[in-house]
Formats: structure tokens, sequence, C-alpha cells
């Protein structure tokens, strides 16, 4: 039930266009590397002000154990999205279609061999590791590529320490 309130709310944010004010802007270009910041700029608005809303929660909740790998992750979690190209409607379809297939890797994996729509849903669904092979050619640091490979697996399957990690997935409200 935590899911679907967070992706309502994810759904109306996201129909506000524009990305995050100013200030945001300027304080997430203190935290990444420069091939970091290029990824974060080819993210969506909706989604670079959702994750400045992650990353200030991590902030806050970790203080001065918020090192720059741990907020680079939280802003990036999500970058592998931009492969899909889809807007917020097709993200609707493609979290339904998901869901309907109940994630399945293989059903997935054909979708992504397929060609138009089909084939932007699955790269979709497969944001998560998509994101990670981004961060990895960026030169991240592996605790951010971790994150973003992982931020959607159950917790026995993070790598990360286990009061980050925590943190990361709490601020991220999924």
């Amino acid at each position: 039930m935590a899911r679907l309130g967070h992706l309502t709310r994810r759904f109306f944010g996201s129909l506000r266009p524009g990305g995050p004010r100013r200030a945001d802007v300027e304080w997430v270009v203190t935290q990444l590397l420069p091939s970091e910041l290029d990824l974060w700029r080819s993210m969506s608005g909706p989604d670079r002000r959702h994750s400045v809303v992650v990353a200030r929660r991590v902030e806050l909740r970790l203080g001065h154990e918020a090192t720059r790998e741990v907020l680079a992750a939280a802003l990036l979690h999500d970058v592998g999205k931009t492969q899909a190209g889809l807007g917020t409607y097709g993200r609707v379809i493609a979290t339904v279609s998901g869901a309907a297939v109940g994630r399945d890797p293989e059903t997935i994996k054909a979708w992504t061999r397929t060609r138009g729509f089909t084939r932007r849903v699955g790269l979709y669904l497969q944001h998560p590791k998509l994101g990670g092979d981004l961060l990895g050619m960026a030169g991240s640091d592996p605790l951010t590529e971790a994150w973003a490979r992982q931020h959607h697996s159950p917790p026995e399957d993070w790598t990360l320490p286990p009061e980050i990690a925590e943190v990361l997935h709490e601020a991220d409200d999924d």
C-alpha cells in the first residue's frame, strides 16, 4: 500500500513542469562529479525535483555521514529512467505492465528486444540496471552505482552498509 501512495504522489508531482529551484541546483552541483552532473541534468524536471527531495532527506537523517557518494546515490538512483524516453503517462503504463507480469525478468527482457513503445516499457522497467551501467561508465563511486542497481531490490540483496541503504530506501518513500 505504501508503494501505491508513493506512486500516486510521484504521478501528481510529475504533472508540474520544470526542475528544482535554483538554490537546489546549486547545491547539487557541489555534490556530483562532472560526469554525474551531466547524467543528472539529462533527467526530467520532475525526476530531478524528486532526486533533490530524496537527497535532502538523506542529508538530514545522516548528517556528517551523508558523504558525497551517498548523496550522489540519492540524486542519481533513478537515472536509468532516461534510457526509456517515457513521459508521465507512458510511465504509468509501464508500471502497470510491470505489475501485470509480476516484473518477470524474462518478459521484461523480451520487451526490450522489440521496437517502439513496448521496448521503451521494457527499458523503463530495467532502469535500476541501466542506471548502474550509466553510473559505472561515468566513473561513479561503487556505492553510488550499487544503489542505482539495488534500490528496488529486497533488503537481503543490498550490498551497501545496512544503515546507509535503509536511509536511502526510506528517503525515496518507495
